[in-house]
């Protein structure tokens, strides 16, 4: 079974997993284009960073960036390799968007690799009802980079 809940990222393990995700990112996007955050901007006030767990065994992380005006953005998503395949990806989405309707926000945003390595994520989120967007915030056009969004009902 599979619980989901608001942890501080500073967690033995879940250092290691943001770890794992941050090597990923770097692997397979070139540097000035990684749009990770490490644990410490993880631990911000407008951060609020969940975990999925089976019997206490972190499964994946995700959080939900508040920007401001009815606006959110979903960051560092990823599920450990060996728990790929369990919908731990789409429950813990459907975790943040409700976080985000019960803060109000309207729209939900997220930045993305283009790589084929990125494939599933995209697939996850276009499945959850997110669409192409243009450039949000600080993100900029790119060749390396996909922002998605979906606009909230509450």
């Amino acid at each position: 079974m599979i619980t989901i809940a608001v942890e501080d990222p500073i967690a033995a393990d879940i250092v290691a997993l943001l770890e794992a995700h941050l090597a990923f990112a770097h692997e397979v996007t070139p540097p000035d284009h990684v749009h990770a955050l490490d644990v410490e901007a993880l631990r911000g006030p407008q951060i609020t960073f969940c975990t999925a767990r089976d019997h206490g065994v972190l499964l994946g992380v995700g959080a939900l960036r508040d920007l401001g005006g009815g606006r959110g953005e979903i960051k560092s998503m990823h599920t450990a390799a060996a728990a790929r395949g369990r919908g731990v990806g789409r429950q813990l989405v459907a975790h943040l968007l409700d976080i985000a309707r019960a803060q109000t926000m309207r729209w939900v945003g997220l930045e993305t690799g283009t790589y084929e390595a990125f494939a599933p994520a995209r697939s996850l989120y276009a499945s959850m009802g997110f669409e192409e967007c243009p450039p949000f915030d600080e993100y900029r056009d790119n060749p390396y980079s996909v922002c998605m969004s979906l606009r909230l009902t509450n």
